[in-house]
């Protein structure tokens, strides 16, 4: 009996372009879902754009019906403004999937790049086309469906890694004493 593939939703935020792509897992092979770029129009108010974020991740859990999601972690930056901004987009689509009922695992950026190129400091345009011969697709210019992507991908093998650990340590643990 085969179990299900696991499907996650890697997701991008941004207040102006928020990445987002499923990826679903089956067997050891990669399976792209669906990806894109949720957009915002810049000369509406923040709450109206955070609205649009959310009805748009929430149309495509609806769809794609993913079980868990990839968030990236928040990072330093030295723009307060551009920071608060990028962390009402992470609030939003962190609330989208706890409210599609997704269980949420959060990576910093070192870890995705980590995973998906093998070097934490990689470039974003190594960690592009990594992602592209993984899931065998062609990307050109902005990042946003790309880091959405990885992060989907880090997700499924590091979860897939802890899986293989879990049963390992299984099956080396002494055996249970009843009486």
């Amino acid at each position: 009996m085969s179990r299900p593939p696991l499907v996650v939703l890697g997701i991008d935020p941004g207040s102006v372009a928020t990445g987002y792509g499923v990826v679903a897992m089956h067997g050891s092979a990669l399976v792209h879902v669906e990806s894109g770029v949720l957009r915002t129009e810049t000369r509406k108010p923040m709450g109206e754009r955070l609205d649009q974020i959310f009805q748009g991740l929430s149309l495509v859990i609806a769809r794609a019906e993913p079980r868990e999601a990839a968030i990236e972690t928040l990072y330093h930056s030295r723009n307060v403004v551009s920071a608060l901004k990028l962390g009402q987009a992470r609030g939003v689509a962190l609330l989208a999937s706890a409210r599609g009922g997704l269980a949420v695992h959060e990576y910093a950026p070192s870890e995705v790049k980590k995973a998906v190129v093998g070097h934490g400091g990689a470039e974003k345009a190594q960690v592009q086309q990594m992602v592209a011969a993984l899931l065998g697709l062609r990307f050109e210019g902005r990042f946003d469906t790309t880091d959405a992507l990885a992060l989907a991908i880090c997700h499924l093998n590091t979860a897939a890694f802890r899986r293989r650990q879990a049963i390992a340590e299984a099956a080396s643990a002494p055996p249970r004493r009843t009486r």
